[in-house]
C-alpha cells in the first residue's frame, strides 16, 4: 500500500467494550498510518497530514487533546464521514475540487467549521456566493392556483401589483386568425413589463380564471384598471367568432399609473388627477374630485363589435 488512503465501509453497532479515552503521541508515529472510525466511515491517513495545517485535527492528534479508541485501536470522530474525504484531501493538498450542488457545499462548509479549517470554509463560501449570483433568479412571478391565493397575495403585496390573466383552453368559441400572435404578445410584453419593474411592482399571472386574456391593476390592495383584450366580431345564434387584441399603449400607461401607489401609501391626487383618462365634471367639488379618483375602477376594453344574422336557414 502505498500512499494516504480511505476506506468508505460504513460500521454497524457492536455491543462490546466502550471507547476509552487516550492522549494520542503523535509525533512517535511520524508518516504511519492512522486509522479513524468518523461516524461510521473508516479512514486510513497519516499523522503528518491530520497535523499538516493548525486546525482541531492537529490538537487532538499532536496530544492536545484527549481522543477516544475502540477495542482495534479505531480513533472514534463523533461527525458525519460523508465529506471526512474530501476534508482529507483538502488537509493534503491545499485545494479541492468543491461538489456541484449548494446543498452539499454547505454541508462540506459544516464540517469546515467544526473542524476549524478556515481555508476551506473561504472556499466553500466563495463558491456559495458565485452560484447565488448564477442562478438567482430576476425576478420571480407567481401564478394563481385559486380565488384565494390571489386575495391574499395582492392585500399582502407592499408593492402594487399588476395581474395578466390568460385562459385560452377555456374556451368554446373559434377565433380569428390573428388571436393566438396576439395572446402570445400579451404574453411576451408582461414577461418585459415584470423584468423591467420587478423590484417596484409585483406581477402575477392567473390562468384559471374565465377571460381569455385580460389585465388587472391593483394599488394598496384595491383594482385601480382592467384590460380586457378580447372581443367579439362575428355572432350567429349558434357561433361566435372572437378575436384577442393587443393594446400596447394601454397596457403600458396603466402599468405606469400604478407606480403612483409605490410612496407614500397614500396616492398624490394631482397624479392621479394628472393621468386619469377622464376628468371629473367641472360641477362637482375640488374634494369630490379626490374621492371619485380614488375609488373608480377604470375598465378598458377594446373596441366591441358584431354582426349578428337574424335569416332563417334556407332563405
Amino acid at each position: 500500500m502505498s500512499g494516504d488512503t480511505c476506506l468508505t465501509t460504513t460500521l454497524c453497532p457492536a455491543a462490546g467494550p466502550k471507547p476509552k479515552p487516550c492522549s494520542f503521541k503523535g509525533g512517535s508515529l511520524g508518516n504511519k498510518y492512522v486509522r479513524l472510525n468518523v461516524g461510521g466511515s473508516l479512514y486510513y491517513t497519516t499523522v503528518q497530514v491530520l497535523t499538516r495545517h493548525d486546525t482541531m485535527l492537529k490538537a487532538m492528534f499532536s496530544g492536545r487533546m484527549e481522543v477516544l479508541t475502540d477495542k482495534e485501536g479505531w480513533i472514534l470522530i463523533d461527525r458525519c464521514g460523508k465529506h471526512f474525504g474530501t476534508i482529507l484531501n483538502y488537509l493534503r493538498d491545499d485545494t479541492i475540487a468543491l461538489p456541484k450542488h449548494r446543498q452539499e457545499i454547505k454541508e462540506l462548509m459544516a464540517e469546515a467549521k467544526y473542524y476549524l479549517i478556515q481555508g476551506l470554509v473561504d472556499m466553500c463560501q466563495a463558491a456559495l456566493q458565485d452560484k447565488k449570483d448564477l442562478y438567482e433568479p430576476v425576478c420571480s412571478i407567481p401564478i394563481i392556483t385559486s380565488p384565494k391565493e390571489e386575495e391574499r397575495l395582492i392585500e399582502s403585496s407592499m408593492k402594487p401589483v399588476v395581474k395578466l390573466l390568460y385562459n385560452r383552453s377555456n374556451n368554446k368559441y373559434s377565433y380569428t386568425s390573428n388571436s393566438d400572435d396576439n395572446l402570445l404578445k400579451n404574453i411576451e410584453l408582461f414577461d418585459k413589463l415584470s423584468l423591467r419593474f420587478n423590484g417596484r411592482v409585483l406581477f402575477i399571472k392567473d390562468v384559471i380564471g374565465d377571460e381569455i386574456c385580460c389585465w388587472s391593476f391593483y394599488g394598496q390592495g384595491r383594482k385601480l384598471a382592467e384590460v380586457c383584450c378580447t372581443s367579439i366580431v362575428y355572432a350567429t345564434e349558434k357561433k361566435q367568432t372572437k378575436v384577442v387584441e393587443f393594446p400596447e399603449a394601454r397596457i403600458y400607461e396603466e402599468t405606469l399609473n400604478v407606480l403612483l401607489y409605490e410612496t407614500p401609501r397614500v396616492p398624490d391626487n394631482s397624479l392621479l388627477e394628472a393621468t386619469s383618462r377622464s376628468r371629473s365634471q367641472a360641477s362637482h367639488s375640488e374634494d369630490d374630485e379626490g374621492f371619485e379618483l380614488r375609488d373608480r375602477v377604470r375598465r378598458i376594453h377594446v373596441k366591441r363589435y358584431s354582426t349578428y344574422d337574424d335569416r332563417q336557414l334556407g332563405h
